[in-house]
């Protein structure tokens, strides 16, 4: 396991860190609870040994604190032992009330902290699984059960964040929305599952495009998401106007060049999108109103032909 002691007693820690190294666990130690709670948060220990007395930041402010963290995680709970030289009633009741589990004393035999260490094992494996069934209901409740990109939900608290962001920060916001060009007729041509099959490529493709630009810096977390039917969106906070339009470019050619057949599509006869554009220098207002703007460029591109991308 990987514990996490916090001691300020240079002698204690060195003895207690021995002590548990011994029974096969990597420890780390922290001094006071204020580094006790950085270490936390950036090591992800399986169990905290948590002095209470301490210069700085006592016990049991660390861990509330670290309790408070933990609550911002998707799943997260850690047991936390307090070592005490007295286990009185008032130190007990502080205790569970600041989000510790058990007191230990620092001079514990070892039989004892070895059955200790055992019972701890088996919750640390407790947790691992749990986080990752968490991890995977997480996971299917933030992807869109088709494609595997964001879901509206997950977009809508995803471009939320963002927003406000822009808001807060007056940095550029865009967005991007798409739909596939004639996909009634596809549907109805080629059937439901060849339909099915054409979203998720689409899907994939204008993911894949995305990440792209991502990974290049041409755009900062940027992300694609399904928001319905045959309709996709790009959010791409704070990028520049140039890259807003090199990325829409290059998703219609992206999907257009994936040369899936269309014979229903007009001239094109393959699969192609559409693209609305939003950019805003300067975010004011309401979100809604940047999705009205993106829709109805969207429009316009319908009307004038398909397959191109109308942002200004």
């Amino acid at each position: 396991m990987k514990i996490l002691l916090v001691e300020d007693t240079r002698a204690v820690a060195v003895l207690m860190a021995a002590r548990l190294s011994a029974l096969g666990n990597e420890v780390k130690v922290a001094e006071n609870g204020e580094v006790a709670v950085r270490e936390f948060t950036d090591w992800s220990p399986d169990l905290v040994f948590m002095d209470i007395e301490m210069p700085v930041m006592g016990g049991f402010e660390a861990t509330s604190r670290i309790r408070a963290y933990e609550a911002t995680q998707s799943w997260a709970w850690t047991p936390i032992i307090f070592l005490t030289a007295s286990d009185t009633a008032d130190n007990l009741v502080t205790a569970i009330e600041a989000g510790g589990d058990d007191f230990m004393s620092k001079s514990v035999p070892e039989q004892v902290l070895q059955a200790k260490m055992k019972a701890m094992a088996r919750i640390a494996a407790l947790r691992e699984r749990l986080s990752f069934a968490n991890q995977k209901l997480n996971e299917q409740a933030n992807r869109d059960g088709l494609t595997g990109i964001a879901n509206r939900r997950h977009m809508d608290i995803l471009t939320d964040v963002a927003w406000s962001e822009a808001l807060r920060k007056q940095t550029p916001f865009a967005l991007l929305m798409l739909d596939v060009d004639n996909f009634k007729k596809y549907n109805d041509h080629y059937g439901h599952q060849a339909g099915d099959d054409c979203l998720r490529a689409v899907a994939t493709s204008i993911a894949a495009t995305v990440d792209a630009t991502n990974t290049t810096g041409l755009t900062e977390n940027a992300f694609a998401a399904r928001y319905g039917g045959e309709e996709f969106a790009v959010v791409i906070p704070r990028a520049s106007e140039a890259a807003y339009k090199t990325l829409a470019t290059s998703i219609v050619d992206a999907v257009r060049e994936l040369g899936i057949a269309h014979e229903k599509n007009a001239d094109w006869g393959v699969v192609t999108v559409s693209i609305g554009g939003a950019f805003l220098t300067v975010v004011t207002g309401e979100l809604a109103a940047a999705f009205r703007l993106a829709d109805s460029r969207l429009y316009q591109a319908k009307e004038r032909g398909r397959n191109r991308a109308e942002l200004t």
